[in-house]
């Protein structure tokens, strides 16, 4: 016999997923009811609501992908790309990459505007890339980095595209509700997120929003989208219109508590949790520096809700994290790509965005005998 599922109560401070608050996980366990039930018809309008509403956006096309980030970052491709479509995309990190590869999946021409992981594309860097691809389909880069902590700079890039012509795509999957986004006010296109992050939802949902020049770039495609569950012709019948078309079985519970954590957010108001945000990451500077990490970013172009440091010399990163995690069950994240095994990327994301966590991260490495600083 298996014995009663059991986890460890953790303090979440890695890239995602963030601590969840208890009303979020008390909407969790609210009994199931049908995804065409008129009850769960009625929640879906107000979670796309809310979505707008958080997005900055009046987008009529704004929904939640029944799947992670990841699936949304490939819902905004796969829908928007046609085979020999040219595209331009920024590389600074991970999140970069993958839409790259998916881009290249859909058949496009792709051309890369590639940094050094950490930095930030320029507007310089787009002015050259539209040198070489003066139409492109679309132009799409990160706006939090995730693998690096980088923050990219997206108004003054919007113009660029939109005057060559070209869709702004936007991954916003660690940026979402933490710091300032302003989808209609700033451009934006067509634009994805996670719910696990600064939304302090569970994972496993992906806000979406297309705007109305994307939506005719959609209704205009010579091929089929390549993907079936996610090609937007037939989800969006799901998510709007008068009468709901069946599409898939909706993840009900997951809806559940996507709704009461954007009720959270909207509570406390979208400008106080950028406020927040801000705030606690000056603390958690200020005490990591003077324990003697380093930060890989440039502060203009900083994370303030994800944390890429340097530790100190002669530490052991991968030892000094299992300890965190076994001895005080704190989690946060070690580096991907080029920085494994030498960074540490330490979240402070909705719920895990607080003076108290902070203060509980910085007790326990002062605690630990082996950290040396």
């Amino acid at each position: 016999m298996y014995s009663e599922l059991k986890t460890s109560t953790r303090i979440l401070m890695g890239p995602g997923p963030s601590d969840a608050h208890p009303r979020v996980l008390k909407a969790m366990a609210t009994p199931l009811i049908g995804h065409l039930d008129p009850e769960f018809v009625t929640i879906m309008d107000e979670v796309k609501t809310m979505v707008q509403e958080t997005f900055i956006t009046k987008n009529h096309l704004t929904f939640v992908v029944s799947a992670p980030g990841s699936a949304g970052m490939e819902t905004c491709l796969v829908n928007l790309i046609e085979p020999g479509d040219e595209v331009i995309i920024g590389v600074n990190g991970v999140f970069g990459g993958r839409m790259v590869d998916i881009a290249e999946r859909c058949g496009a021409i792709v051309h890369k505007i590639e940094v050094e992981w950490g930095t930030v594309i320029s507007t310089d860097h787009v002015k050259k890339a539209l040198e070489k691809c003066p139409k492109p389909k679309l132009l799409a880069l990160v706006h939090a980095e995730t693998s690096t902590g980088a923050l990219q700079p997206l108004k003054e890039i919007s113009d660029l595209v939109h005057n060559a012509g070209g869709l702004f795509m936007v991954d916003a999957v660690t940026s979402y509700c933490g710091i300032e986004l302003k989808v209609d006010e700033w451009g934006i296109d067509a634009i994805y997120t996670g719910t696990q992050k600064c939304l302090s939802a569970p994972p496993g949902l992906s806000p979406v929003s297309f705007s109305d020049k994307a939506v005719q770039v959609l209704e205009n495609r010579k091929t089929k989208v390549q993907s079936w569950f996610l090609d937007l012709s037939l989800v969006k019948n799901y998510w709007g219109g008068a009468k709901r078309a069946y599409h898939h079985t909706a993840p009900v519970s997951s809806v559940f508590a996507l709704r009461e954590s954007l009720r959270i957010v909207l509570e406390e108001g979208l400008d106080n949790r950028w406020v927040r945000h801000q705030k606690v990451h000056q603390v958690l500077k200020t005490k990591l520096e003077t324990l003697g990490f380093q930060y890989l970013v440039e502060e203009p172009y900083r994370l303030p809700n994800l944390n890429s440091v340097f530790l100190p010399k002669g530490n052991d990163e991968a030892l000094l994290r299992t300890k965190l995690l076994n001895d005080y069950n704190i989690e946060v994240g070690g580096g991907l790509g080029a920085f494994a095994g030498k960074i540490w990327r330490i979240g402070i994301m909705g719920e895990s965005c607080t003076n108290n966590h902070v203060n509980m991260l910085v007790s326990a490495l002062e605690d630990m005998k082996e950290f040396k600083y």
